[in-house]
């Protein structure tokens, strides 16, 4: 008899109990949307976006007091690395589901989340008392381009790097003094990362490698009015010596900051009362905005990935979203929304403990926007029959899912909104239609085919063209105009778990005397739940099949005392409440709960307040009859009728009362020498009875008798009494009266031990004593033995379900009062030696135990159901190895989980797997082979339509384009029948993605790459695919000289324009740079800022940020605003902020020498030499770049830009190059920042780009394959085929287009890319090879379900 202790098996089956503010608010959501946080001292899992509870990885103790309970988790933190496609070098690996956990007692493990396994934990070498200081909070950074590195913030101050591959730090710092409160990593720069203190101070850290010596430090202040008065009491602890981390010393005192995902070097910090925007690039805060009177302090701060909106969660629960003002970075509230709902809540009201954002949805948001028709049905309103009715309601801008996480275990997801009035979308809509091509204000996405199958009858007599300027023409002009723009929040999804501290289990077993409640004399049956009683009494029913709580309901205004089941459709529960301390007066409250109706019936209501407390209930198997033991006071025993009748009081001194438990089946006889169990234990013991292997028949007989005779109406219970005396009694009806058994001997009773715990199961009673002993006996035959367990008192004994087949009937489970069990077997002839002592499991102690009567085949393994002291509800499973017969329990699993709705989450399957459903989805499958994801489409308005082939030809599913063939045709096939259990299964895109998919399907390659990229959380990648088309069409315009770009009319004519004096003039005439304003959709795309490449794209940004830094005073903010001026070309008002410059200033000559350079309007080749030579020295000599300014103005910009790149401002090289440079100068500036970004930030996403913009094809298939992504680089070669193509085709005129032909079919049509090049042959060689090692390792990995 052993436990299965396999974490894929039994942790699976854990429900966690509630966070706390001891969790310290851990959460994270992970970039393919699993959410993870910290509930006690375990870790739970849930998929957002079905809201489901995964599993839960429940912290071991520490190896040094395995005695001890298992500290609290106070960090979580999932590794930000992709899928891993090394297959052909590498071993399939988990690399991209490892969390990082962090606990109070400083520990920190790494998981693996497959496996459920600790991969490592982290350990300071030589260990020292840094090691026990609790960690607050945790962050991955990136060391290298293949490897992460782990920055922990312990303690009040201590800041570590940790080795994840040898689990030793590798670097630290401390800040003394400072209480840092939190970190976070840069989504520009995955290198670098902050650390925020209580008081204002922020450390910026740059990891330049993984070695002690790479790690480059700064240090800044942020000024914040924050209340002092809780900052001096962390003084005074800190002077005594305390180490207690920012969390447990101010729980309610909160420091956050995040980093802006559109603005590089910008932080949106939050102390308790204010908000405060730091720029890092300045060193200074740009606004400072503090909280309204009467709101609550801040808990964290959470920027929109794609919108210039911040939202705000506050201690009190509410949610208050904060816009950006226009030219400034100055945020101001626009609205406040509770984050939990009045109705339903209880008061006290529960508490908002962490928030959290799902980015995951907003990539595919993104992809989204881009390539559905603007007029598809599905995509502007997915709930609306009538397509026209669309047009009446508000346009939606953008949609946010956020989590927010509650002390009373519930998870709750939120959907935050934007739309735009009804009247400015119709207006928008008409101007569009006759826009001229050059008013497009968002560069169009380049797709050859746009499916008009699904527009409406209006939508078919447009032109394509005017097709897609409508559509981005809409969504850009919608953002700017700010108060047409309402935001919603709408509760989308909750998961209910535990709600409270567990204090009593009640597991239902009902006997076939009990009937159902509706009427009728049909026997209750077994159901697969549990009800636990918890502390703020709500009782909270837990269906153990779908690993779920299947109702709560709010019983009792205090904790629980007790619970028990009545049959298998009610509860009884009490609580009580002491009324006078002093006189010792109780209210006792006893409730009936219906589980069907969730009526709660209050019964034996007194007037006045009652002597004794209720100690326990002990409810019949048939729920008929009910004891209600009292301290100190008479047993009550009751009917449970309709309306609860008392048939009388029994006082006696009972210690412990049991009812029996329904008849078990009989033993099987394999021949006439197999006795009973409990027999041949009496035998043992030297008692002189028969040894007739049917002893017991005649109880057996008696009990079981016809289901209509007058005893099956009668049922009993044993007892023990103070003196140690044992007896039964019998009720029938209304009577109650001696059931009269067989006598043990009288050396049975003993002296040296109370009996406090006993299991009653017809024949036989075990009882347990405080002093550890477990007795036995037989009522009918008087046969009793006894052992001692060496253990503590015994506090609960609980019979094991047996069915037919079993070879035992005495196996009991055994509850000590130093909260451990252990499990025994009475039908061995010794059971201590056979016993299965279980100290803790894992790492929790056990208040409760009972076994699960779900059993139905004897090679069924038996399950028990713990509630742990951590709040925690598991099921552990007990495989038997019966000795005797030399046969073992067939290995099996607790049955299958229910779920409500499959789990649509593609990173959870097996690594081959997932690789394989990422290939198909890249390479192109029908919407039809997702039909039977889909278990509601036929209550859809715009479902998937089913395909009319053979379901045996898998290849008929993958859609027919014009692209050559690339890798082996066959591995499609193959992949498809891996992938068709999870298909049947509905496990791979739930409905809502399997539309979109069907939308984007057909809008050329790039689109299903991005959308293949989102679906797998690789947002970088996704980006990268939306921005393809234009950087090559960009490259292609360039290389072909085509310079005539299409640009906003506001934005003037051309670039060179930038220099002329109108544009002088217009920039310095407000001081703040409009131009371009309208051309980017700051609301619906701001993270494709992260790929900008475009000369108008990067000027825009960079003239954005110049109005927020025109009111900052000092010397360093001086210089830094006159250099942005001349990277924008306003040279007029750089000069005039120079010549501002006191003459009393120690700038004052530098700063006039440049003015004077500046306003030159002569520049002769010997006045350039000179203006060189001087701005070498400048350089050489102080970092305010003054040299560079002096390159500019004798029109030495490619010069300049070197300069910057040499000094390491490669955005302020770019920018200076997008104001003045074109063709071959400017692709050189891009193309040595892609180096940059490439080998130095690692982010080859953003390279690849920058590469394809500077028309270095060459380079990026390079770094693709030294990333070691054959599947990218082909789906790369394919994008670039199809892309020039669709480039082509459009600068034709319409008369000469024409289909592709066959032969173009077989070979690439690369731009300006010899189709021939080995880089090109080689991509296609290796990608084959890929699929065929991908296609092996699907074959050899069976599939898995959740």
């Amino acid at each position: 008899m052993s436990i299965t202790r396999s974490p894929l098996d039994s942790w699976d089956f854990t429900l966690p109990g509630p966070p706390s503010r001891n969790n310290g608010g851990c959460a994270d959501c992970s970039i393919s949307g699993l959410l993870v946080y910290g509930a006690g001292s375990s870790v739970a899992v849930v998929d957002a976006r079905s809201m489901q509870l995964l599993c839960v990885l429940p912290m071991l103790t520490p190896s040094t007091s395995p005695t001890a309970l298992t500290p609290f988790v106070t960090s979580v933190r999932w590794i930000p690395q992709p899928l891993r496609r090394d297959v052909l070098t590498h071993e399939p690996s988990n690399s991209h589901l490892i969390l990082a956990v962090g606990d109070c007692q400083g520990r920190i493990a790494l998981w693996d989340f497959r496996l459920r396994l600790v991969l490592l934990w982290m350990e300071f070498d030589p260990p020292s008392d840094r090691s026990k200081l609790g960690v607050q909070d945790l962050c991955w950074v990136r060391a290298r381009a293949d490897s992460w590195i782990l920055a922990s913030l312990k303690g009040p101050s201590l800041l570590a790097l940790w080795n994840i591959t040898t689990g030793r730090c590798i670097w630290k710092y401390d800040a003394s003094l400072e209480l840092l409160s939190c970190i976070r990593r840069d989504p520009f720069d995955s290198r670098h990362f902050c650390a925020l203190g209580l008081k204002g101070f922020l450390l910026s850290v740059m990891v330049l490698g993984d070695g002690d010596d790479n790690v480059a430090i700064k240090e800044h202040r942020i000024p914040t009015v924050s209340d002092s008065n809780e900052l001096h009491k962390f003084e005074r602890d800190a002077a005594s010596g305390s180490t207690a981390p920012a969390l447990s010393v101010f729980p309610l005192f909160v420091a956050r900051f995040s980093f802006s995902p559109q603005w590089k070097h910008i932080l949106f910090v939050t102390f308790p009362k204010e908000l405060v925007v730091f720029d890092l690039q300045y060193e200074t805060s740009l606004s400072s905005s503090g909280l309204p009177r009467g709101y609550s302090k801040f808990l964290d701060v959470l920027p929109d990935p794609d919108n210039d909106v911040l939202y705000c969660a506050h201690l009190d629960g509410n949610l208050s979203t904060w816009k950006r003002k226009d030219g400034e970075q100055v945020h101001m509230i626009f609205s406040m929304e509770e984050l939990l709902p009045s109705i339903g809540t209880p008061v006290p009201s529960p508490s908002v403990l962490a928030v959290v954002l799902c980015q995951s949805e907003t990539t595919l948001q993104n992809v989204g926007k881009l390539y559905s028709d603007p007029y598809d049905a599905s995509s502007l309103a997915l709930d609306s029959d009538n397509l026209l009715d669309s047009w009446h309601k508000p346009c939606l801008i953008s949609k946010t899912y956020l989590i927010s996480i509650t002390d009373d275990g519930k998870i709750w997801n939120w959907l935050l909104t934007a739309e735009g009035a009804t009247d400015t979308l119709k207006d928008i809509t008409n101007s569009n239609l006759t826009a001229d091509v050059s008013e497009v204000t968002v560069p169009e996405r380049l797709t050859s085919s746009i499916d008009t199958s699904t527009l409406g009858h209006e939508c078919n007599a447009v032109k394509k063209s005017e097709l897609v300027d409508r559509s981005f023409g809409c969504k850009s002009k919608l953002v700017h105009n700010f108060a047409d723009l309402s935001f919603k929040i709408s509760l989308v999804g909750q998961l209910h778990l535990l709600s409270s501290t567990v204090t009593t289990l009640a597991v239902p077993s009902p006997s076939l005397m009990a009937t159902l409640a509706r009427g009728g004399n049909h026997p209750a049956a077994a159901v697969p739940l549990v009800a636990l009683g918890t502390q703020n009494g709500i009782i909270d029913v837990i269906d153990v099949s779908a690993n779920a709580v299947a109702a709560s309901f709010s019983v009792h205004n205090s904790t629980v005392r007790g619970l028990r089941w009545l049959g298998n459709s009610q509860l009884v529960s009490f609580s009580y409440t002491q009324v006078n301390e002093k006189a010792g007066r109780y209210t006792n409250t006893l409730v009936v709960t219906c589980l069907r109706s969730g009526l709660n019936l209050t019964f034996r209501v007194q007037q006045k307040p009652e002597r004794a407390p209720i100690r326990a209930l002990k409810a019949s198997s048939s729920g008929r009859y009910l004891l209600i033991l009292f301290r100190d006071a008479p047993v009550e025993v009751w009917a449970m009728t309709k309306n609860p009748i008392m048939l009388r009081s029994l006082a006696l001194p009972f210690t412990v009362l049991e009812w029996t438990l329904p008849m078990a089946p009989r033993p099987v006889q394999t021949g006439p020498s197999k006795q009973s169990s409990f027999a041949t234990k009496e035998r043992i013991t030297g008692a002189s009875v028969s040894g007739s292997p049917t002893h017991a028949s005649t109880s057996d007989i008696k009990t079981t008798s016809s289901e209509g005779s007058a005893e099956d109406t009668s049922e009993s219970f044993a007892f023990a009494l103070v003196n140690g005396a044992l007896g039964v009694f019998e009720v029938y009806g209304r009577r109650i009266r001696d059931f009269r058994p067989k006598w043990p001997s009288s050396s049975f009773v003993s002296l040296d031990g109370l009996v406090t715990a006993m299991a009653y199961r017809l024949p036989h009673v075990v009882m347990g004593d405080r002093s550890g002993n477990i007795r036995w006996w037989d009522v009918t035959t008087g046969l009793s033995s006894t052992f001692n367990t060496h253990r503590e008192g015994i506090q609960r004994i609980k019979f094991c379900p047996v069915v037919a087949g079993d070879y035992s009937r005495g196996r009991i489970a055994v509850l000590f009062y130093d909260n451990t069990f252990g499990i025994f077997d009475l039908d061995t002839h010794d059971p201590l030696a056979n016993s299965l002592l279980q100290p803790q499991f894992p790492g929790t102690l056990v208040l409760e135990l009972d076994w699960l009567p779900l059993r139905t085949d004897k090679n069924e393994p038996l399950v028990l159901c713990i509630a742990g002291a951590d709040s925690s509800f598991r099921l552990i499973e007990v495989n038997i190895s019966d000795r005797k017969s030399g046969l073992n329990s067939q290995r099996r699993t607790i049955k299958e989980r229910f779920r409500p709705m499959p789990i649509c989450s593609p990173i959870l399957l097996l690594t081959p797997h997932a690789l394989a459903l990422r290939m198909i989805l890249q390479l192109g499958v029908k919407p039809s082979w997702f039909d039977k994801c889909s278990e509601t489409k036929d209550a859809m308005p715009y479902q998937i339509p089913v395909a009319a082939s053979s379901a045996a030809d898998l290849r008929s599913f993958m859609i027919d384009t014009d692209l050559p063939p690339i890798g082996d045709s066959v591995v499609p096939e193959l992949l498809l029948k891996v992938l068709e259990p999870y298909r049947r299964e509905g496990c791979i895109l739930d409905d809502e993605r399997a539309r979109l998919y069907a939308a984007v399907v057909n809008k050329g390659a790039a689109a299903r790459f991005a959308f293949a990229a989102a679906v797998f959380g690789e947002s970088s990648e996704a980006l990268f695919w939306l921005q393809l088309p234009c950087a090559l069409s960009h490259s292609m315009n360039r290389l072909t000289e085509k310079h005539h770009q299409k640009v906003p009319a506001s934005a003037s004519a051309s670039v060179p324009e930038l220099e002329g004096a109108s544009m002088l003039n217009r920039i310095t005439s407000t001081g703040k740079s409009m131009a371009g304003s309208e051309k980017r959709d700051n609301i619906s795309y701001g993270r494709l800022k992260l790929m900008a490449f475009e000369q108008e794209e990067l000027w825009e940004s960079a003239n954005e940020r110049i109005p927020w830094h025109e009111k900052l005073e000092g010397e360093e903010a001086i210089q830094n605003h006159v250099h942005e001026l001349v990277s924008v070309g306003n040279l007029e008002a750089a000069v005039s902020l120079l010549l501002s410059t006191p003459p009393d200033d120690s700038y004052f000559y530098v700063n006039a020498l440049r003015a004077v350079a500046l306003s030159s309007a002569v520049s002769r080749s010997l006045h350039e030499l000179a203006v060189k030579v001087v701005a070498a020295n400048m350089v050489r000599t102080d970092k305010s770049l003054s040299g560079t300014h002096l390159l500019c103005a004798v029109g030495r910009y490619q010069e300049a830009c070197s300069q910057l790149q040499d000094a390491g401002c490669w955005t302020d090289a770019a920018t200076l190059a997008a104001t003045h440079l074109h063709g071959s100068d400017y692709a050189r500036v891009l193309q040595r920042w892609a180096d940059y970004v490439l080998s130095t930030e690692h982010n080859i996403w953003r390279a690849l780009i920058l590469y394809i913009a500077a028309g270095a094809k060459e380079e990026a298939l390079a770094a693709l394959r030294d990333a070691q992504q054959p599947d990218t680089a082909a789906m790369f070669v394919l994008a670039c085929h199809q892309i020039n193509a669709e480039i082509t085709s459009q600068s034709q005129s319409s008369n000469e287009l024409s289909k592709p032909s066959a032969e173009n079919k077989q070979s690439f049509i690369l731009p300006h890319l010899n189709p021939e090049h080995e880089d090109v042959i080689a991509v296609s060689e290796y990608y084959g090879q890929y699929q065929r090692k991908l296609v092996h390792l699907c074959m050899d990995s069976p599939p898995t379900f959740d």
